[in-house]
Order: structure tokens, then C-alpha cells, then sequence
């Protein structure tokens, strides 16, 4: 399939650059899977088009501050890294810029706030890769430093610096394991409320965890959709998860999936018509021609094109 197939107009003023006040106020737009619409709704209307038995299934990733701005020591130039991938208790698979210049041996200083962190390189590789060792000013945690000196790394299609409230809105209200670079941005749109008022109405909830990688700003630079490749990202099935999963699938009881990340995870996890607990990598590509094993139905945002 040509991925001219996709394009179409999205007038620049139609990408919000903050969020809604309001979570469940977003738009929502009611399709059946034929492509038909049903309704132009909102996200608290979501209860009117789920019914009892139904389990949703959602992303509980939180999303790590993981653009860091700072200078070289001791010169002090100004550098960026991204941290993207965790090794161990305190080494990163990172990218950073500028990539020609930093090399194995120098050191980064990112400060804000009254704290700072230290980034060693120890490994280098291709287009701004590097292997860094992270040190906590006053030998603290690494996890909570990053917190303070980090900042959220928006998509590029939001054209605004990032603002203190960002390290809450740009999370799901259930975000709990760290690991994200993104947010699983359909879950963004969900309260606690509407989530209470679809357990009372029957609708069962399962968490899933995927924590979304860098790749998920990777643009499509092929002319077959087939030939496009996208990123491994690591998953986690509870085999609580896996239980309620399958006992919804042996059920004929409809799966329905918060974001295309927690879609990815399902249909990677779908080994002969059920789903497997544990921890593993998906390399899955889902686009037109895919059959779905698992879910059955998709709340998700809008894409570009």
C-alpha cells in the first residue's frame, strides 16, 4: 500500500498545543469498523458506547522527563540528551546533541531547580547514540533528580516549550511504571470519574503495561507502508491480566483497547487464540491487511498524516 494513501489536509490550527481543562471534554468521533460513522461525541459520553462485559484494557506507563538541557563540563557548551532506553540502576541508552562532538570520556551537567545531574559518555555509536553513566548531585536518586532537572519531551507537533504542569497533564491519570519517552496519548482524555462509572456500569478494566520508545516520532520515510519499520518496545502482562484477558476472549466478551500502544502489546501477546503473560519485546507492525486476534475495539487519537 502507498502511503500517499494516507494523506490528507490537517490545518495546523486543529492540533491543540494545550490540553483541555477538562480531560473528557476532548472530541470524540464514533466509527464502526466498516468505517461508518455513528455519532460526533465527546470522551464522558464513552459509557453510552460500551456495554456490560466488555473489558478495557489500558496503558499504565508513566512517561520520564527525559530531556535534559545542560552544558559540557568543563567547557560549557550547551548540549541536549534524551534519555531513551534504561541499562541498568544508572546507565542510559541515550541520544544527544550536539553527536559529533561529544565523545567517550566527557561529562554533561543538566541543572535546574537548585539541583543537577551528571551524564558521563561511556560508549559511543551512530547518529547521536551514546551509552551515559547518570550521577545524582549529593549521591541522591537518580530517578528523583531526574524528576526535577528533566523536562517532558512533547511531540514535535506541539510548538511550545514544555510548562511545569506538562509533568502531570502529559500523563494518563493511572500512569504508574516509569519508562515512557511519550505518553500513551489516548488515555490522556480519561478521569478516575469515567473510569468509576464504567466499572459500576460492568465495564471490566485490566492494566497492561508498554513503555512507548522513541520510535514513536520516527516519520515514515518509505513509499510502501510494508517496507516501513517500526521500533521494538518492551511489554509487560500481568498473568492476573492475562486471566481476565482470556476469560473475556473465551467468553466471545469484546476487548477494547485504550491507544494503539496497548493494541500492540494485546496483539503481540496473542499466541493461538489466547494471550500470554510475562515480559517481552514487541517488533509487531500493525497496518491495513492485519487480522486482530485480541481486541475488538480501539479508542484512540487522531494521527498525522
Amino acid at each position: 500500500m502507498n502511503v500517499a494513501e494516507f494523506d490528507f489536509a490537517l490545518p495546523p490550527h486543529l492540533i491543540a498545543q494545550s490540553p483541555l481543562s477538562t480531560r473528557e471534554d476532548a472530541r470524540m468521533l464514533v466509527l464502526d469498523r466498516d468505517g461508518g460513522i455513528k455519532a460526533h461525541s465527546t470522551v464522558a459520553a464513552l459509557p453510552e458506547w460500551l456495554q456490560s462485559g466488555d473489558l478495557l484494557t489500558i496503558n499504565d506507563t508513566r512517561v520520564v522527563p527525559a530531556r535534559l538541557l545542560g552544558r559540557r563540563v568543563p567547557s560549557g557548551g550547551a548540549v541536549e540528551c534524551l534519555l531513551l532506553n534504561r541499562l541498568d540502576a544508572d546507565r542510559w541508552d541515550a541520544l544527544v546533541h550536539p553527536g559529533q562532538k561529544l565523545r567517550i570520556g566527557e561529562r554533561m551537567r543538566f541543572e535546574r531547580h537548585g539541583r543537577f545531574i551528571d551524564a558521563d559518555i561511556l560508549e559511543c555509536h551512530f547518529f547521536g547514540r551514546r551509552v551515559v553513566r547518570l550521577i545524582a548531585d549529593r549521591h541522591g536518586d537518580v530517578d528523583e533528580v531526574i524528576d526535577v532537572v528533566g523536562h517532558v519531551p512533547l511531540p514535535p507537533y506541539i510548538k511550545r516549550s514544555d510548562e511545569s504542569v506538562d509533568h502531570e497533564r502529559y500523563q494518563t491519570v493511572y500512569a504508574r511504571a516509569r519508562g515512557s519517552v511519550a505518553a500513551p496519548t489516548a488515555g490522556l482524555h480519561l478521569t478516575d470519574g469515567l473510569l468509576r462509572t464504567l466499572v459500576t456500569g460492568g465495564v471490566e478494566r485490566v492494566d497492561v503495561t508498554l513503555h512507548v520508545g522513541y520510535g514513536t516520532f520516527k516519520p515514515v520515510r518509505t513509499q510502501l507502508v510494508e517496507e516501513h519499520t517500526v521500533d521494538p518496545e518492551r511489554y509487560v502482562i500481568s498473568a492476573q491480566a492475562a486471566a481476565a484477558l482470556n476469560a473475556a476472549l473465551v467468553a466471545g466478551r469484546r476487548i477494547v483497547a485504550v491507544g494503539t500502544t496497548t493494541t500492540r502489546t494485546l496483539e503481540s501477546a496473542s499466541r493461538h487464540g489466547r494471550i500470554e503473560s510475562g515480559e517481552a519485546v514487541s517488533n509487531l507492525f500493525i497496518h491495513p491487511g492485519h487480522h486482530f486476534s485480541a481486541v475488538g475495539g480501539l479508542l484512540t487519537n487522531f494521527h498525522l498524516p
